[in-house]
C-alpha cells in the first residue's frame, strides 16, 4: 500500500528517524531509541509530529446538537474553549473511532480523528448533518505537533507565555506562538504535562524549529509514544477499541449518560461483555498483541491487546480483554505452554507519577 507523508518528513530522516508504516503514513519511530525517549518524556519534554490525524471543522447553528446525535459522550453542553474526548457510535454500540471535539465558538466545531478512521468518520459526520451546517475535511493541510513533559511550560515561557496564558487542562486557545497562529490545547497522550499545537501545514517547519530550539526539547518517535501511554492505560484504537468493542467494556461506563437519543445508546444499556484488564508482568520480557491469557488451572479467559516493557515501572505490563472481572493481585499466565509467562492482575495507572494535571 502506497503510503502518505508527513509534511516534515524529510526532517525527520535527517534527524535520524527509523521510519516505519502506522495508519497509512511512514511516521517516525524512533529517533535515538525507544527507551531513551521515553525516559526524556517522563523527566524533561520530547516533541511529537502528530500530523497524520485527521482534522474536521463543523460549522452552522446547531452544528454541536447534530455532531451529538453520534457521541456517547454530550457535545452541546461543551462551554467554547473545552475539549472533550468522546466516542463516535454504531448501531451496536461499538467504537467507530474515539477522538476529542473542540468547541472552538458556539457554533463551530473542531473534531481531532485517528487517522486510519479518518476517511469513514468524515461520511458518518457528514451524512448525519442537517442542511445549513458546513462540514470541511481539514487534513490534508493542518499540521499537529506535540510537546509533552513536566518541561513544557518552561518552553512556552522562553516564546513569551505565562502559565496563565495557557489552557487549562482539557481546554485550548486560539493564539500565535512567535507570528504563527495556531490551536493550542491542554491535552496529550503521554501521561505528562503537555500540550498540542495544530498549525496550518505551511507553518509547521517553523513551528517545529521554534519548539525544538529549547534546549530541553528532543524529537520523541511512536515508539515511546506507545510505552507512555501504555504506562497510563490510555486505550489505542485497534487494540482496546474497535467496532466491536463498546466503551462499557473498555471501562468508560461511568461517562456514558442516558438521558439524550444517541446512535448506539440502548445497546450500551447493558453489562460488559468483557473486561479490560492491567497486566504485571514478573520480568522485562513483553506480551504481545494476541497473546492468550490463562488462569492458574490454564483455562483461556482472555488475550492481550497491548503489552510492552515500561520503562519507568521496570518490568512488563499489558492490557487485555478477559471474559470476566479479576480482582488486583490475581495471578494469571500469559503465551503457551510449557514456557508460560508469569503475572498478576494490577491496577490503572501502572506509572502513577505523571504530571498531566500539575
Amino acid at each position: 500500500m502506497e503510503l502518505n507523508n508527513l509534511f516534515l518528513e524529510q526532517k525527520h530522516i535527517d534527524l535520524g528517524a527509523k521510519m516505519v508504516p502506522f495508519g497509512g503514513w511512514n511516521m517516525p519511530v524512533q529517533y535515538e531509541g525507544i527507551i531513551a525517549e521515553h525516559n526524556h518524556t517522563r523527566e524533561k519534554v520530547s516533541l511529537f509530529d502528530i500530523s497524520h490525524m485527521g482534522e474536521f471543522l463543523v460549522k452552522g447553528p446547531g452544528c454541536a446538537e447534530a455532531v451529538a446525535t453520534l457521541m456517547a459522550r454530550p457535545v452541546a453542553s461543551q462551554k467554547v474553549g473545552v475539549c472533550r474526548y468522546n466516542f463516535l457510535m454504531n448501531d451496536q454500540g461499538g467504537v467507530q473511532d474515539d477522538l476529542i471535539i473542540y468547541r472552538l465558538a458556539e457554533d463551530e466545531l473542531f473534531i481531532v480523528v485517528n487517522a486510519a478512521c479518518a476517511p469513514n468518520d468524515a461520511k458518518v459526520i457528514q451524512a448525519a448533518l442537517p442542511e445549513g451546517i458546513e462540514f470541511t475535511d481539514i487534513s490534508s493541510h493542518t499540521g499537529k505537533l506535540d510537546l509533552q513533559g513536566p518541561l513544557a511550560f518552561k518552553v512556552m515561557e522562553t516564546l513569551g507565555f505565562t502559565a496563565e496564558d495557557l489552557p487549562g487542562y482539557f481546554k485550548s486557545i486560539q493564539t500565535e506562538v512567535q507570528g504563527i497562529p495556531c490551536i493550542v490545547s491542554r491535552t496529550g497522550y503521554t501521561g505528562e504535562l503537555g500540550l498540542e499545537f495544530y498549525v496550518d501545514s505551511k507553518y509547521i517547519a517553523q513551528l517545529w524549529d521554534v519548539l525544538s530550539a529549547h534546549e530541553d526539547v528532543k524529537p520523541c518517535g511512536l515508539g515511546a509514544r506507545d510505552t507512555l501511554r501504555l504506562e497510563v492505560g490510555y486505550a489505542l484504537y485497534g487494540h482496546e477499541l474497535d467496532n466491536e468493542t463498546t466503551p462499557i467494556d473498555v471501562g468508560f461506563g461511568g461517562l456514558i449518560k442516558f438521558e439524550r437519543e444517541y446512535v448506539g445508546r440502548d445497546a450500551l444499556k447493558v453489562a460488559p461483555r468483557k473486561f479490560l484488564t492491567p497486566i504485571v508482568l514478573d520480568k522485562r520480557r513483553a506480551a504481545r498483541e494476541g497473546a492468550v491469557v490463562f488462569d492458574k488451572a490454564e483455562n483461556v479467559i482472555g488475550k492481550v491487546t497491548s503489552g510492552s516493557f515500561a520503562p519507568s515501572v521496570g518490568t512488563a505490563i499489558a492490557l487485555a480483554f478477559l471474559e470476566t472481572e479479576l480482582t488486583e493481585g490475581t495471578e494469571v499466565l500469559l503465551g503457551k505452554a510449557p514456557k508460560y509467562m508469569t503475572a498478576k492482575v494490577g491496577s490503572l495507572p501502572f506509572y502513577t507519577e505523571g504530571t498531566v494535571r500539575n
